[in-house]
């Protein structure tokens, strides 16, 4: 499939007979939080300090039934929000779901990434997530976003990752070739998917791996379809990755998991490969470390578009004037244990206890420290864990 309108009506047709995401519609705002979402936590993942402003533009590109859309209103409360999706019925779900939660400051448009450039102005926060793979022309689609995207301000993209997901590939496949001249009835292709997995042994790979990562979300035919009848798809690595992110003439901030992109994760036992290894671009790095644990079923990063103002605060001093707050992504607080904003157990000594107690978004780090033992690389440490976000003075 290569022609560029018939692949979007394509996709269009899949999303009109089966809505994606199909989260149940709430009379009230969605619980929890996606840190990646809310502009206050992603500005300081990606330049180190909190913003100067919250009354910001977000684009929702390729919002689908609106269940980011909603979060991203109701994370957002000073910020006006737009969400596009080529799927009709789609968007009726994502309005209908943001007027039932109270998610009153958006605008929906049915209306291509491609012709993005039709609505006015410039955004702060681009979120794409789950789409440009499902394009005809991911680089032509990244372009036209990054186009839209406002001097200092910040892109959000998740893009599929094809190490992680070959038997989900292979699966896909299977369905079209059993389908034939009716590919393309998503419901038969639905169908025959499901009669598959009922018919393949146990210890099936295809079969272990489903149960293993998907069973849970796929027992929803949305889902099911999203994963294995989608008429469109291209999966990235590292490298083509970089391609695309190349073409979109922005900044690489990093990956929103940076965690799993440290090689010593995988090659901590063995300091001389880790010593090799230092010779390696970042690149270079990213790309062994996903042929070493080819799990990535997807990629979630950040772009940013210059000036970018970034702070480390590895100076003391500089850190002493600033002015911490607690992170907004925070579940469970005020406790000594709670969950951060990747939503992992966090237990926290007293005195760092007490300090997060006091970071009210006015007193500076000196203030503090004056009537609070605790040490300053300490307080370091609660940025790096980012549970604070810090204004410089």
């Amino acid at each position: 499939m290569s022609d560029p309108q018939t692949v979007s009506a394509a996709v269009a047709k899949l999303y009109n007979t089966y809505p994606f995401p199909s989260d149940p519609l709430l009379d009230e705002p969605p619980p929890g939080y996606n840190w990646r979402w809310n502009w206050l936590s992603a500005y300081s993942f990606c330049t180190g300090q909190k913003p100067q402003r919250q009354d910001i533009r977000i684009l929702d590109a390729g919002c689908g039934t609106g269940v980011g859309t909603e979060y991203l209103v109701h994370l957002n409360p000073q910020a006006n929000v737009v969400g596009i999706d080529l799927s009709a019925g789609a968007l009726a779900m994502a309005k209908e779901r943001c007027q039932r939660s109270g998610a009153n400051r958006v605008e929906f448009h049915n209306l291509s990434l491609f012709d993005v450039e039709q609505l006015p102005g410039e955004f702060d926060l681009i979120n794409c997530v789950g789409v440009l793979h499902h394009t005809h022309d991911p680089i032509r689609g990244i372009q036209a976003l990054a186009k839209k995207l406002a001097p200092g301000g910040f892109f959000h993209i998740f893009v599929y990752g094809e190490l992680g997901r070959w038997e989900i590939q292979l699966m896909q496949k299977a369905i079209a070739l059993l389908q034939g001249d009716k590919k393309g009835d998503y419901r038969d292709g639905v169908q025959v998917g499901r009669q598959i997995f009922a018919s393949l042994p146990e210890n099936n790979r295809i079969v272990k791996y489903e149960k293993q990562r998907w069973s849970m979300e796929n027992h929803h035919d949305e889902h099911f379809a999203d994963m294995y009848v989608h008429p469109q798809e291209i999966d990235y690595n590292i490298e083509t990755l970089f391609e695309l992110i190349d073409a979109s003439g922005l900044e690489f901030i990093d990956f929103s998991n940076p965690g799993f992109w440290q090689l010593e994760r995988l090659l901590g036992k063995a300091p001389n490969l880790i010593e090799r290894a230092q010779g390696l671009s970042d690149r270079q790095r990213y790309r062994l470390i996903e042929l070493l644990d080819p799990e990535v079923t997807h990629y979630e990063f950040f772009l940013g578009r210059p000036p970018l103002i970034k702070t480390d605060w590895l100076e003391d001093e500089a850190l002493l004037a600033a002015i911490p707050e607690r992170n907004p992504c925070m579940d469970g607080w005020p406790s000594r244990g709670f969950f951060n904003q990747d939503y992992q157990i966090v237990n926290l000594s007293q005195e760092e206890f007490e300090f997060l107690q006091a970071c009210d978004a006015k007193s500076t780090v000196a203030e503090i420290l004056a009537s609070i033992q605790i040490e300053l690389e300490k307080v370091r440490t609660l940025f790096k864990q980012r549970l604070i976000l810090l204004t410089p003075s």
